[in-house]
């Protein structure tokens, strides 16, 4: 899917069917039900850090290696199957911009969706807001995008003007199920050659957030297939990461690729509410 700049009304259009935005009035109010939804989500495990797990959360099991790059090999992996009308909707930038961000309105932010501060959701909330308070990384490039204008004005600067560029996803070719299990590679992995790449994750909130980042030099972007135990097909993203020198120690995918930071690239599927951004011609 090409997308130019200008067709503002068509990327608008298009992203929030993908987003799962729903037709609602700035005035609307967010259910309780959505709160818990997303500041209970679990499906970041790429930027998560697990130092306090007892357990390995299976939600956590999206990472490989370079050597699973070949058709053939079986990569253990959790591609959960969310219902989308459970989702809460992507706000506008009117929206947003009337509710503060910051983890020093922790506290107001928490009385404003009626949680407790003892709660999951408000551990899952501070964790969020620290991490999208954090001063970027030598060489790095993120924003925390809280609507969809957010989202385009940091691909837009990212991109060279008037690029082209094209949306990939995680696609379900036939039902999944909510469950980890043994994916097999059944065709050789096909590399997208791209010098600009753009991912953005969904982060634990009351309403949709994105924490978006350009890629590193370096990092490799793969579409591959994948063959589930029970039948299942998905068609998925996956990008890896060269150099994990300045990653924190802890991090999940050290934990679970039995390695230390620099040792060696990490790579990762992109859950299906996530997105990688990239010029058309890739």
């Amino acid at each position: 899917m090409g997308i130019h700049f200008p067709s503002r009304r068509i990327i608008l259009s298009a992203l929030l069917l993908l987003l799962f935005a729903k037709s609602s009035s700035s005035s609307r109010m967010i259910r309780d039900s959505e709160v818990k939804e997303a500041a209970a989500d679990d499906s970041q495990p790429l930027i998560k850090i697990d130092h306090q797990m007892h357990h390995m959360d299976p939600s956590v099991h999206v990472f490989f290696t370079l050597d699973d790059l070949k058709a053939g090999k079986k990569i253990p992996v959790y591609f959960p199957n969310k219902d989308p009308s459970a989702s809460p909707h992507l706000l506008s930038r009117e929206e947003t911009n009337s509710i503060p961000f910051s983890l020093s309105q922790l506290p107001y932010l928490l009385e404003l969706f009626s949680l407790s501060k003892h709660s999951p959701q408000a551990k899952a909330m501070e964790y969020t807001l620290r991490l999208c308070d954090v001063k970027p990384t030598e060489g790095e490039t993120k924003i925390c995008a809280t609507s969809l204008e957010s989202m385009l004005d940091f691909v837009r600067a990212t991109f060279v003007l008037d690029t082209q560029f094209k949306v990939l996803t995680t696609n379900y070719l036939t039902n999944p199920v909510k469950q980890l299990q043994n994916y097999t590679v059944l065709e050789e992995p096909r590399e997208i050659l791209a010098e600009k790449i753009v991912g953005c994750h969904v982060m634990p909130y009351p309403y949709v957030v994105y924490y978006c980042h350009r890629a590193e030099s370096g990092d490799k972007l793969f579409e591959m297939l994948l063959g589930g135990e029970n039948g299942e097909r998905v068609q998925a993203p996956g990008i890896c990461h060269r150099d994990t020198s300045k990653w924190d120690r802890d991090h999940v995918s050290f934990r679970l690729l039995k390695m230390k930071p620099g040792t060696s690239p990490v790579c990762h599927f992109f859950p299906a509410n996530n997105i990688v951004w990239v010029p058309l011609s890739a």
